[in-house]
């Protein structure tokens, strides 16, 4: 191919050089865009999908507590209880049905004993509980004026009377907050009677329900995804376990710390701890809370620090003695994604969001770790035979969900 040729002193252009105008960038227009522009831009929309994806299922999962809550309350029941049933089935040889069936009677008649003795105490006493607590508050409020921080007593008034407008005007949401799942007797009842019937079914067929819905998966991500479930139960049942146990520490702890001073309504305040307990941080804050301030209403303010002591004492040993000694490594989750994961599930569901949060996302984390190659729980093993086994079954004339096989 000619050179192009200008002719000098004019400028013009030649006959060659319009035929042959030079070489062509025929690269894509995408590669023009620098690449860390493009890098950017994939990540951007990809997780913009995820958050929408997040959002949409946050939504959901608000809209239809009703539906949910009462099968996680029976799963939660379920790892809790199922060693029980194991026990039945291999010590007494009774089949795993109505080994099931007596375990659930079991439960039912002992928390209708709890609330045959303690109920009607209890039932009377939040209310009152709640006054003394509003008392308290005032009180505070009073001493607060009095000390030499120098607080002028009508702006602490004016806070009070916001304070109360704010609580009266969002009285009714804290109420079906508390309640998180329904404001209606009826829907209490019918998410008790789903939860007790799934709980049945769960100790009775939960293996092979389980495995039913693995088969749904890719056939060479089963395995895999049925080891990691096994270890994320691991995992659920000593987070409910060790919660349970941490609960009931601390209402015992600051229970008998407000009998042995003579406060009032102590059965109610351990009743209170050791349901409030179950949501990291924000349980044990509010209701140590409201165990000083019945005390500083009642007694007065030497006793109030005094229950101010023991709360903290309680608090204390629980988060570096109990927490740590007795979960360890079966839910390793630091105290950042914890106190997030509370603060997202209230908002996702409410008070019931707070409480799931946690177990949920331990049980999660201890999954993906397996899934990536960190298994936590070694010395459990490999169970592929047992998982073959169960999928035999699956295929055979039992039946394709499962049940009763």
């Amino acid at each position: 191919m000619s050179t192009p040729r200008v002719t000098e002193g004019t400028g013009a252009t030649t006959r060659d050089e319009v035929l042959d105008p030079g070489p062509v960038d025929l690269r894509p227009a995408s590669e023009s865009v620098p690449r860390s522009v493009r890098v950017a831009a994939a990540f951007s929309w990809r997780l913009l999908l995820v958050l929408v994806a997040v959002a949409a299922l946050a939504l959901v999962m608000a809209y239809t507590k009703v539906l949910w809550v009462p099968v996680v309350l029976a799963l939660l029941l379920t790892v809790l209880l199922s060693p029980v049933v194991d026990l039945m089935v291999r010590r007494l040889r009774l089949p795993r049905g109505a080994a099931a069936g007596i375990t659930v009677v079991a439960l039912l008649a002992l928390v209708a004993g709890l609330v045959t003795l303690a109920g009607r105490e209890i039932a009377q006493g939040f209310g009152e509980l709640w006054t003394q607590a509003q008392a308290g508050f005032e009180e505070l409020l009073v001493q607060l004026a009095a000390s030499p921080l120098g607080l002028d007593q009508a702006q602490i008034d004016g806070y009070l009377e916001q304070a109360q407008e704010q609580l009266s005007a969002n009285s009714g949401s804290l109420v079906s907050g508390a309640v998180s799942v329904t404001t209606t007797l009826g829907h209490v009842l019918a998410g008790a009677v789903v939860t007790l019937f799934c709980l049945l079914f769960f100790l009775k067929d939960g293996a092979q329900i389980w495995t039913w819905v693995l088969r749904l998966l890719p056939e060479r991500s089963r395995v895999r995804a049925y080891e990691a479930s096994r270890r994320g139960a691991v995992t659920l049942a000593a987070f409910t376990r060790t919660q349970i146990l941490v609960a009931a520490i601390d209402a015992i702890g600051i229970g008998v710390g407000a009998a042995i001073l003579g406060i009032p309504l102590a059965l109610p305040l351990a009743v209170l701890v050791f349901l409030a307990s179950f949501i990291p941080f924000v349980g044990a804050i509010a209701t140590g809370a409201i165990a000083v301030l019945v005390a500083l209403v009642d007694q007065g303010l030497g006793t109030a620090l005094i229950m101010l002591a023991i709360v903290l004492g309680v608090q204390q040993l629980e988060s570096h003695v109990l927490q740590p000694l007795l979960l360890g490594h079966a839910v390793s989750l630091h105290p950042v994604a914890v106190l997030l994961g509370v603060a997202a599930g209230s908002l996702a569901a409410g008070i019931v969001g707070a409480l799931f949060a946690v177990p949920l996302i331990a049980t999660l984390n201890t999954a993906i770790l397996y899934l990536h190659g960190h298994d936590k729980f070694p010395a459990l093993g490999s169970d592929r035979e047992g998982f073959a086994e169960r999928m035999r079954r699956l295929d055979g004339p039992v039946g394709d969900p499962g049940v009763g096989a």
